[in-house]
């Protein structure tokens, strides 16, 4: 009998780590054959480039992306002092576009402008001679304005200016170039832009302008996150270097002690992708067509995925709240992606998104408390390190502003807020007049809060001036207030479902007809939705209208994907999968597969759908192992084994049924334990089966024995206890904030 022939099961991991070595091996093989003369691409900015729409409004340099300067920044570079041009009928267009982009007040003519009485320069840009368009110049021009000259011209340019085996010396021994030219400046002119034959429009001379403010400034400017320019010298602080050292000699210990451990030094790669010889980044356009294919891939995908279980899963089930954060977070990546945001109708939806990430939280919490009661820290230490972690040690690795990762610190946020609205008077929970009465109080108070402004500007202003911390509290107000009331939405839902179940309610005869009635009306409320925010004028517009409305197609969708047993017992793996480690996806994709900070995509190689291709499957294997990484490290800070005290790495279905005998209740955009696989089907044979609420709200807390201050602790040896590692790691994040400027 002929053996039969089967993939390694680990085939995934094994591919990951291909696709991964093989674009850092793309990025520095591109470098070491083709970009050592210009590691950092400013000849590109100034050579070569190409136009990425046909509005002839982004132009792409070979390599690296411009930063659309404006009056602020131009200020800051040109310190005051004069810019002279001088030229014809070309020149001064350049110089009306210039002088629109430091200020779009400036008049549109010059006379009377007194003359100068001194010339000293420190930059010269010599200007080539521009090319025309033979066929649409007058005769007079024709007859003294030729294609062959031109060049000619040109070319003598470039030999008098840029002498010969310049290049074949390193980058570092060339020192500065005391005359620029901007040769880019005849290949970014298109025929089609000028009337002419010689002047040609409006967006191809401005972006000639920028290109002389990039030129000149983007040395200048300050190389802080998040950057959006011409990539500039890669510059790393001492005490980022000592994270980065740290993390080195983390990752080697751990592969020698514990299987996986080792993840944890993945950061690394997202460094080394971080720098500029080694990383290319060129601009997003949005195109409709791209961003309606990606999505219809995404969708199948997660349709060809599905697998049905055996029996009904129950209301919000832990497979459906992965699924749901899966395909969530997909179509934000390629929203991201494809740059779509500047599409009112592509971010309202998106925005809706968000809300029902926040909407879980909610949800998820608040079902915790009121079942289990349980106030303990050792679960508020579980929840935010496993928020928390991965991006605090991005930040200092990366160097970085934490809340620029804004999620994490929102949902930490929200979950705090959560953790304090049931604490308060917990005793009276199990009373729902009084419990709703408590989250409506809360609401008003959180309300009057944030819209008030100046309590966060003075938090903000004490964390500056105790820990050097330096967040914006306009961005953070912003943040919070854009989906204020959806984290209630999520708690009254859990309160409403709680008391469905209690007072067995869908055992009433007349329950069918008020499921029957939910669902279309969850059916309408998506509908009336999507036609009330297509029709809004912009998306600051439907900004306004979104913390009232945000609860509507969250709730619409949460009927519609419940409305029986086989929808509620089918789910997406390819769409699970994805939620397991939607956090690490949101934060990755800040330094891997996005690049400038998401102002810009990664490129390791030159054509895009090859690129996208390499790069996205690098980025879901990253994500995945770093969320993998980060559940180890969080069991190892909270204490306890994997499974136990902890909340630990991804796992699919046959993983969780490993970890039936410990579960705890989704924590919306972080992965956790799960419940089992043989647990959420009922359990034991001739069990009843669990109720998809007990599921929800299992908890690992720790028994009272093991709670408390604990420095000695298990068998082995000496062990810091939880409260000691939080204390030292907060410390130390302290000192290295006050020292970060310095050292």
């Amino acid at each position: 009998m002929a053996p039969s022939l089967s993939l390694n099961p680990s085939w995934p991991h094994y591919a990951g780590i291909l696709v991964t070595i093989l674009s850092l091996i793309l990025g520095a093989g591109r470098y070491l054959l083709l970009d050592w003369q210009d590691p950092l691409h400013c000849d590109a900015l100034l050579q070569r480039g190409s136009w990425l729409d046909t509005a002839f409004k982004n132009w792409q340099p070979d390599g690296c992306m411009m930063h659309q300067y404006k009056p602020a920044d131009a200020a800051t570079c040109l310190a005051s002092r004069d810019v002279l041009f001088i030229g014809d009928s070309v020149t001064r267009n350049l110089f009306f576009a210039f002088a629109h982009l430091l200020d779009q007040r400036r008049p549109a003519n010059t006379r009377g402008a007194p003359r100068p009485a001194l010339l000293v320069l420190d930059t010269v840009v010599l200007l080539p001679v521009e090319e025309v368009v033979p066929d649409k110049l007058n005769r007079e021009r024709a007859a003294s304005m030729r294609l062959a000259d031109i060049d000619a011209m040109n070319s003598d340019l470039y030999h008098r200016i840029i002498p010969a085996g310049i290049y074949a010396l390193p980058p570092n021994a060339r020192g500065p170039a005391p005359i620029a030219l901007p040769l880019v400046f005849n290949r970014l002119l298109d025929n089609e832009g000028t009337e002419d034959g010689l002047h040609f429009g409006a967006e191809m001379v401005r972006t000639q302008a920028q290109i002389l403010l990039n030129m000149r400034c983007n040395d200048v400017l300050d190389k802080t996150f998040p950057i959006g320019t011409v990539l500039g010298p890669c510059y790393c602080l001492f005490l980022q270097l000592l994270f980065i050292a740290a993390l080195v000699a983390w990752g080697p210990y751990k592969l020698w002690g514990a299987a996986r451990g080792g993840h944890l030094s993945l950061p690394l790669v997202l460094r080394a992708e971080d720098i500029p010889p080694i990383v290319i980044s060129c601009s997003k356009q949005f195109e409709p067509w791209s961003f309606a294919f990606l999505n219809l891939l995404a969708l199948a995908v997660g349709l060809v995925t599905v697998k049905r279980g055996d029996k009904d899963m129950g209301f919000l089930n832990r497979d459906q709240t992965d699924e749901w954060k899966g395909w969530m977070q997909l179509a934000i990546l390629i929203y991201h992606y494809t740059g779509a945001s500047k599409v009112s109708g592509i971010y309202n939806p998106v925005r809706v998104l968000v809300a029902a990430y926040l909407f879980m939280t909610g949800y998820g919490h608040a079902t915790f408390y009121i079942k289990k009661a349980d106030f303990g820290f050792m679960r508020i230490a579980q929840v935010l390190v496993r928020i928390n972690v991965f991006t605090c040690i991005l930040a200092y690795i990366m160097n970085t502003n934490y809340i620029v990762y804004y999620f994490s610190p929102l949902v930490s946020f929200w979950f705090l807020i959560i953790y304090a609205t049931m604490w308060t008077g917990s005793r009276y929970n199990d009373r729902a007049p009084l419990l709703a009465a408590k989250l409506v109080a809360s609401a008003a108070i959180v309300t009057v809060v944030m819209k008030a402004g100046w309590p966060m500007e003075r938090l903000f202003e004490l964390l500056s001036m105790l820990c050097n911390i330096h967040w914006s509290a306009k961005e953070w107000s912003f943040r919070v207030t854009l989906d204020l009331w959806i984290v209630y939405a999520g708690m009254f839902a859990a309160l409403a479902y709680i008391k469905i179940r209690d007072a067995r309610l869908t055992e009433h005869p007349y329950w069918t007809h008020a499921h029957r009635a939910a669902v279309s009306v969850g059916g309408m409320l998506l509908v009336w939705f999507f036609i009330f925010e297509l029709g809004q004028e912009s998306k600051f517009t439907y900004n306004a209208w979104h913390p009232y409305i945000a609860w509507a197609p969250v709730l619409g969708f949460i009927a519609l994907r419940n409305a029986s047993s086989v929808l509620r017992s089918s789910t997406s793996r390819a769409f699970a999968f994805i939620g397991r480690c939607s956090l690490e996806t949101f934060v990755i994709q800040y330094h891997y597969w996005l690049a400038a900070d998401t102002k810009g995509i990664l490129r390791v190689v030159g054509w895009r759908p090859a690129n996208f291709i390499l790069t996205s499957a690098a980025f879901i294997y990253l994500s995945w192992v770093v969320a993998d990484a980060t559940g180890v490290l969080t069991a190892w800070i909270c204490g306890g084994a994997k499974g136990k005290g902890g909340l630990p790495a991804p796992g699919g279905r046959q993983q969780q049924q490993q970890q039936q005998a410990q579960g705890q209740e989704a924590i919306p955009l972080v992965q956790q334990n799960g419940t089992g696989g043989e647990e959420a089907k009922g359990g034991e044979e001739g069990e009843r089966p669990r109720r998809a609420l007990d599921r929800l709200a299992e908890s690992t807390a720790q028994p009272a024995s093991q709670r408390g201050f604990r420095v000695w602790e298990g068998d082995d040896g000496w062990k810091p206890g939880l409260k000691v590692k939080l204390g030292v790691w907060l410390g130390a994040m302290w000192v290295a904030n006050l020292l970060w400027e310095y050292v």
